[in-house]
């Protein structure tokens, strides 16, 4: 390095002028890929929904520059750090990797933006999951097929020669000089020292400033940031789509790809599964077709039918607040006036499907336990509902079936996955009221609940599952204007957890969830006294006041049912179980005898007395681990009087559980060894 290079170091000018060009290449880069999505959404225009709007095109066009800041961030990194290095030693070399990188890069957006028209014809999506499947694929065919079917040689013409305008026009745009064009250039300098440091200042701010916003995808902290999964924030799936800029469309599906690579599921034999189903309702193991020991019998409606049925996944939603020992906390007085109702019934020890949303989101509308497979990402998912999937069975008795989701339909591709199992609508954070406030996952649940009673058609029987979001990290509901009462809270905490504010405010969104939640179901009773109403927590293990809670309370979500026709004695006195047990509760509850339905859960209504899940099991009276074996029950009651319990059962249990859930979404009905071997 020669002296002259080293004093590069030492010119503010060097860096002002680095700066400035990063910042244009910057600017230049998030005007393209902008551009790219106005023409994309022109192009396609005719896939928009009938329902959809000029404020939903500019919704788009907003919350797509925002994802598209943090592309053309890493876009401008690309090109500029190793020119800017290769500088140092060579100012020639560093401009010649410049235009070679910023080419390449021109092209390959063009490229992939070219493409991207084509495969939205094919797939209505944009770069998602099956861009990764080429390598299972037959390569050659597939190449046939872009030549011919896509025109693949004009459309890679097409995409250089507009790559090459925009390669130049990118240094065109770096060529001019804007402060010498709008003569401010040397104004500040102009005032002496003074000037040339505020100079200084306000080009590092920008800086900074930008660099925030690339580092937090188009915002500046973490709790407002835009990602593909979050970006679904209109109610039109095209638009959707079109928020995604090409690179973080093939980013979403790196993603879903790696999910489903790392979902390898359960070791279990054909046999083995035949045996424990046989077993699960007392049959023979002489058949290997599945759907012989799931399907059940209705045993007949324990109540009139109702109107409507909502069923409520409430965010974080822990059984812990509920126990009598938390009850000076205050934060779940709302669903403990509900539970003390004479037309309620309330189940303790009920376990969620998994430590996760996406784990509830999947048992519940599949029937599905937790068996190391992300469905959302397998394509068995999308081909056919499964048959244990709850809403075809709702279908059958007459039911409108809707999932209404706070959140965007983009997150864990919740839309395109209930649709695909069965629901008749997706309701999204697009399809709230506009006056709606929230965080990144999705709006306050009282606006949720808005949506909700003003889009249910009283004159349609209705089948509703309603997932919110509030009660959930960044915990920015405004509790103050919500009437939270903290010192109230405070009062009840032990002394240890007094000056916790971070835990306050956590437990205070707990309270707003439960307050929303049990005025919903007020409004439900008053508007519709026909219908009946369901609450589970999606998972607990968020936080507790105990830093080392036991499995019961870590782990434990309520199960309350009410509405017209329920007791408190609905369910079996030692009623238990999981999230794959609700619709086999639901359905006992109104279908009529003899009605046919399948289903690896049962009825707490009926029989349940056992729940599993991916880490643990719950009965009524004991709780434990359910990968220690043999299995080491603990009693809830640490005073004990309980009837000791059938360990060897409860293993069984577990596995005809998890080894049905693995084998049905992936195989399929037939237990057939050699299905697993066509799978390699």
């Amino acid at each position: 390095m020669t002296n002259s290079n080293k004093n590069q170091f030492k010119d503010w000018n060097n860096y002002y002028n680095l700066i400035i060009k990063g910042l244009k290449v910057f600017l230049f880069y998030l005007s393209v890929l902008s551009l790219c999505r106005v023409i994309f959404i022109g192009l396609l225009r005719d896939y928009m929904g009938a329902d959809a709007a000029s404020a939903d095109i500019w919704l788009a066009l907003f919350g797509g520059t925002r994802l598209s800041i943090q592309t053309a961030g890493l876009m401008t990194m690309v090109v500029g750090l190793p020119s800017a290095v290769a500088a140092v030693f060579s100012r020639k070399g560093g401009k010649i990797l410049f235009k070679v990188l910023s080419a390449v890069t021109a092209a390959v957006t063009m490229i992939l933006f070219f493409a991207s028209i084509p495969y939205y014809h094919q797939f209505h999506s944009r770069f998602h999951q099956m861009l990764f499947n080429t390598a299972n694929d037959d390569v050659y065919a597939l190449f046939v097929s872009l030549v011919q079917e896509f025109n693949l040689p004009l459309r890679l013409a097409g995409a250089l020669l507009v790559a090459f305008m925009v390669w130049w026009l990118l240094n065109k745009f770096l060529e001019f000089q804007f402060t010498e064009r709008l003569c401010i250039k040397g104004k500040l300098a102009s005032f002496g020292r003074t000037g040339i440091w505020t100079e200084k200042i306000l080009v590092i701010a920008v800086f900074y400033l930008v660099a925030r916003l690339v580092f937090f995808g188009g915002s500046l902290s973490w709790e407002n940031s835009v990602s593909w999964e979050n970006a679904g924030i209109t109610r039109d799936a095209f638009l959707n789509e079109a928020i995604l800029d090409d690179y973080q469309a093939i980013y979403r599906g790196y993603r879903m790809n790696g999910r489903l690579l790392s979902s390898e599921g359960l070791d279990f034999t054909p046999q083995q599964i035949q045996e424990l189903a046989a077993h699960m309702v007392g049959k023979n193991p002489d058949s290997n077709n599945l759907e012989d020991y799931i399907t059940r019998s209705a045993q007949g409606p324990q109540l009139e039918k109702p109107k409507h049925i909502f069923l409520i996944v409430s965010e974080s939603y822990a059984n812990w607040p509920l126990l009598d020992k938390y009850k000076n906390l205050h934060i779940a007085d709302g669903m403990r006036s509900v539970i003390k109702e004479q037309d309620t019934a309330y189940c303790p020890a009920f376990l969620p499907n998994g430590g996760s949303t996406v784990s509830a989101v999947t048992g519940i509308v599949t029937g599905l336990a937790d068996a190391n497979l992300y469905l959302t990402t397998m394509p068995e998912s999308f081909a056919a509902p499964y048959p244990t999937s709850i809403a075809p069975q709702m279908k059958e008795l007459g039911y409108d079936t809707t999932m209404w989701y706070a959140g965007p339909s983009t997150w864990e591709r919740i839309e395109p996955f209930v649709l695909a199992q069965g629901f008749d609508h997706f309701r999204g954070k697009g399809s709230m009221p506009h006056e709606a406030t929230g965080s990144v996952w999705g709006v306050d649940d009282e606006y949720l609940y808005q949506a909700v009673l003003e889009g249910v058609d009283p004159e349609k029987d209705s089948f509703n599952v309603i997932l919110n979001v509030s009660n959930h990290s960044p915990f920015n509901v405004d509790l103050k204007s919500k009437g939270f009462d903290s010192q109230q809270l405070i009062d009840g905490l032990p002394e240890e957890a007094k000056g916790d504010a971070e835990l306050i405010n956590q437990l205070g969104h707990f309270w707003y969830a439960d307050r929303e939640m049990t005025k919903f179901i007020k409004t439900i009773k008053e508007k519709y006294p026909d219908s009946l109403v369901l609450v589970v927590g999606d998972h607990a293990e968020r936080y507790n006041i105990d830093k080392t809670p036991n499995i019961y309370e870590r782990y434990g979500v309520p199960l309350i049912i009410t509405g017209k026709g329920v007791t408190q004695k609905l369910m079996i006195p030692k009623a238990a179980g999981s999230q794959i047990d609700i619709a086999p509760t639901i359905l006992e509850m109104i279908a009529p005898k003899g009605f046919k339905y399948m289903s690896i859960g049962s009825s707490l209504t009926r029989q349940n007395t056992m729940g599993v899940n991916y880490a643990v099991w719950f009965t009524r009276d004991y709780y434990g681990e359910a990968d220690i074996y043999p299995l080491q029950p603990i009693p809830i009651d640490a005073n004990g009087g309980a009837e000791p319990m059938d360990v060897l059962e409860m293993q069984i249990y577990c596995d005809t559980v998890r080894s049905i859930s693995w084998w049905l979404p992936k195989y399929g009905n037939i237990l057939d060894e050699s299905l697993m071997e066509a799978k390699k």
